[in-house]
């Protein structure tokens, strides 16, 4: 329910707020150690107007009034709030080409020379924008002048009000209003303009789904906490703080992408399993183990829940609504295609059961743990899983609208150096071409470590294609 929160002021009216839900804690609680920083970023050809794109930012904080929100900490109650101020407040931080030019020479001089357009992603990740989580917006914007045809639009945004979906579709909605096409309300429910922050993920799920009782939520917890101390991880290079969030992509041509999803379709299965099958034999592999040996590593998929949320969310609709399945496999060097169907039943099994709403509060409790005592995890490392994938797939083919915009090249992912998996994989399907982010925490993973582990992913991918097709 929300609240009128008191002004300082006695001349302003007071804001709405509404306290954080379950999971939005979470994410409070996590972003500023480092994950939970939702970034989307556009390379251009074109030099973006700044006035017509601060105006279409604008009309996207009036469409979603969670994304004009700040961050409140109530020192009282130890808790976090939403406070929603009335009018849009985003300003677009303009970098030109000097100034560019010297934060991608720092990143070149801290880490290995990668494209401009990857290091400036890299540098909006980490930047300490929630380092302090008190009074803070929850989305800010940048433009960068990287050279005379090449400039970059970043979007940061606080994970606990725009996850993956959100994000696919706040990125075309912002494609939409910059082209001049007008911007569909997508507030799946929010009225335009007005003041109305949507409802956390808990205070959605449908009667009697989230119900446990107390002694197997207690059952539950005590075996999430064991089984944590029985995976296998990818080997560490550097278990040092502090930590950065690093990108490695994974793509496929077409023909590749095609054979791969008509293998996934073939089986009854979802590319997300297929991903986690090939990090988890590339991992195996790396270790050089004897065939008999097995390691247990574990998998979250993140799976988007507005569809089966009461009442029923569209696809537009800001804020986390995703809830974290992990499931567990022991390897020893099975094929991809055995391992991945694996997979996906393990996942499937565990929608069946209802854990993607009974876990939630298991999952957000251990979470909030490893943040609070990271010396619970290997070597301080905060992994809770070797990987996490995205239950479904983006298909993204607006080729017309992103040639008339210039727009060259653009990704959608988020920071993961603090709590979470040693490779977050945010996958989309371009113009039928497989396009994966790999994020990995630096430097307790090495560029070189995590790109020889996507080249040997890809290898596993394609060769599975290949040999089913022989």
């Amino acid at each position: 329910m929300a609240q009128q929160r008191g002004s300082e002021n006695p001349d302003q009216p007071s804001l709405p707020t509404r306290p954080v839900g379950g999971t939005e804690y979470g994410w409070c609680k996590a972003v500023p150690g480092g994950t939970g920083s939702t970034v989307l970023s556009l390379l251009l050809s074109k030099p973006p107007q700044i006035p017509h794109l601060q105006n279409a930012l604008h009309k996207l904080q009036i469409s979603h009034p969670i994304l004009r929100s700040k961050i409140h900490f109530d020192t009282t109650t130890n808790t976090f709030q939403f406070v929603t101020p009335p009018n849009p407040r985003v300003q677009i931080q303009p970098f030109d080409l000097q100034s560019t030019s010297q934060i991608l020479q720092t990143q070149a001089n801290d880490h290995d020379s990668i494209d401009p357009f990857h290091a400036l992603l890299e540098h909006e990740m980490n930047r300490d924008t929630w380092r302090d989580p008190n009074d803070v917006d929850v989305m800010y914007a940048s433009t960068y002048t990287i050279d005379e045809k090449r400039f970059a639009v970043f979007l940061r945004l606080h994970t606990s009000v725009c996850d993956r979906a959100a994000a696919v579709a706040l990125l075309k909605e912002l494609l939409r209003l910059v082209a001049g096409r007008g911007g569909e309300d997508g507030g799946g429910g929010e009225v335009k303009g007005g003041e109305k922050v949507n409802l956390a993920i808990e205070d959605l799920i449908p009667e009697g789904k989230k119900n446990k009782p107390f002694w197997a939520r207690g059952f539950d917890v005590l075996g999430y906490s064991l089984n944590a101390f029985r995976f296998s991880n990818l080997s560490f290079v550097n278990a040092d703080p502090p930590r950065s969030s690093r990108i490695v992509r994974l793509q496929l041509n077409a023909d590749e992408t095609k054979r791969l999803l008509d293998g996934c379709k073939s089986r009854g299965i979802k590319l997300c399993a297929a991903l986690a099958a090939a990090v988890m034999l590339a991992t195996w592999i790396s270790k050089r183990l004897p065939d008999y040996q097995t390691e247990k590593y574990a998998v979250v998929t993140l799976m988007d829940c507005r569809r089966l949320l009461e009442p029923v969310l569209s696809s537009s609709h800001c804020g986390f609504y995703h809830s974290a399945i992990l499931n567990t496999h022991d390897v020893s060097g099975e094929s991809l295609w055995e391992l991945a169907k694996r997979s996906y039943t393990s996942f499937e099994n565990a929608v069946n059961y209802n854990k993607h709403f009974s876990d939630m509060s298991d999952l957000n409790f251990l979470m909030c743990k490893a943040i609070d005592n990271p010396g619970l995890t290997p070597s301080s490392s905060l992994r809770t899983a070797l990987v996490s994938v995205f239950e479904d797939l983006v298909i993204d083919e607006s080729t017309e609208m992103h040639e008339e915009l210039g727009l060259e090249d653009y990704l959608g992912c988020a920071s993961a150096h603090g709590v979470g998996p040693s490779l977050a994989m945010f996958d989309a399907i371009r113009n039928g071409k497989l396009d994966c982010a790999c994020i990995y925490p630096s430097p307790l993973h090495s560029r070189e470590q995590i790109q020889g582990l996507v080249d040997h992913m890809k290898r596993i991918l394609v060769d599975g294609c290949n040999s089913e097709n022989q």
